[in-house]
């Protein structure tokens, strides 16, 4: 059986640019030829009449043979010259067209593979490429960070629920063993390791849906005083049962910002302070404006932050001493939301602490109203 070529479409584009540039070359090639070989001879003819020849001379035909000889030489090296450098120019523009996009074509395999770390190295290949190539560094690195994301929220998710299905499970065998009695003060437990099961999965999917981007913010100016007062309004009851004292110092200023987000993170700070701060401490809430931001501290004098935990505290789950293991009133990520949503609004959330004992300071940064919005990292 005679083996088939393989068809046109199926060959590599540097390949198919080389061939279709061929034969643009051979087709000037054999239309300069072909022009030359039926223009020039009569073109010539005429002009030797013109100076006088007579056509009868038997140096006419010798003068006309001369010169079809030396055009046809002329013309064959010319043309031949012409069409080597042609094929050369199109296999070098061919081949640099061709590199690049057999370089992304390989990255974008491995990244159907899951190799996240793939991505494109067509830089300085023109502008086109560079903007191809940027843009399929940035879908790479965003499929990397939704992967490391799903990852990190698995194993956050089998850490934070081993402890309630533990005490579910012990409570269920004990009660089935005859050993512990079904009373209220059990059904109290184990309805109490259910919610907290509840309230893991919701602030889970409300972590993961802000550190991917995919929360939904409905901003616009809003009086920072206004956003402020709303949250320390819900606070001052529990803070007052508690015996903490709560203050205020706001001067006029507006954000761009959605008041239920922002009024989210300030919650959570608020909470956060008093959870850690004794009977008898204070906390109290700044807000100016600094340049084109407006700057919110939640600061408090309760036990503070030792230098190893600062920078692990707005990480899921992080437990950094027996106060906050202990820590019953929330999840472990609420900073971790906070601070997603701060990054949503093209803001940012610190922490600073002085050290143990000597309480600590969350600092909030918002953009002003009119002010440009930074673009999500």
């Amino acid at each position: 059986m005679t083996p088939t070529m393989p068809a046109f479409g199926s060959w590599r584009i540097s390949t198919r640019l080389f061939a279709a540039q061929a034969v643009v070359a051979l087709a000037i090639v054999a239309s300069a030829g072909l022009v030359a070989s039926l223009v020039g001879p009569p073109l010539f003819h005429a002009h030797l009449l013109q100076s006088g020849q007579a056509e009868e001379s038997p140096d006419l035909a010798h003068i006309e043979q001369a010169f079809a000889s030396a055009s046809m030489i002329s013309l064959s090296v010319g043309l031949l010259v012409a069409m080597v450098g042609a094929l050369v120019i199109s296999w070098t523009l061919a081949r640099r067209i061709g590199l690049p996009l057999d370089s992304l074509t390989r990255a974008a395999t491995r990244l159907s593979h899951g190799d996240y770390s793939a991505r494109a190295a067509v830089r300085e290949r023109g502008p086109e490429f560079t903007t191809l190539g940027e843009a399929f560094d940035l879908m790479a690195d965003r499929l990397e960070n939704t992967e490391a994301t799903r990852r990190r929220l698995l194993s956050d998710l089998a850490h934070e629920m081993r402890t309630p299905i533990a005490t579910l499970s012990a409570h269920l065998e004990a009660e089935a063993d005859g050993v512990l009695e079904w009373n209220a003060q059990a059904r109290g437990i184990v309805e109490q390791q259910a919610e907290r099961l509840r309230r893991l999965v919701r602030d889970l999917d409300e972590v993961s849906r802000a550190e991917e981007g995919r929360m939904a913010l409905d901003t616009g100016p809003h009086f920072i005083a206004e956003l402020v007062d709303a949250s320390l309004a819900q606070a001052r009851q529990p803070f007052a049962e508690k015996g903490v004292h709560l203050s205020r110092s706001v001067e006029p200023a507006q954000v761009e910002a959605d008041p239920a987000r922002i009024g989210q993170v300030l919650t959570n700070l608020l909470n956060n302070a008093l959870r850690h701060t004794p009977a008898g401490g204070s906390v109290s809430v700044v807000a100016v404006p600094v340049g084109e931001q407006v700057r919110i501290t939640v600061a408090d004098d309760g036990a503070g932050i030792t230098p190893e935990q600062l920078p692990h505290v707005f990480e899921r789950f992080y437990r950094g001493d027996s106060a906050r293991a202990s820590d019953a009133g929330g999840s472990g990520i609420g900073l971790t939301i906070a601070r997603a949503i701060a990054d949503g609004h093209g803001g940012s959330l610190t922490a600073t602490s002085p050290g143990p004992g000597q309480g600590s300071v969350f600092t909030l940064l918002l953009p002003q109203s009119g002010s440009p919005r930074v673009a999500d990292s």
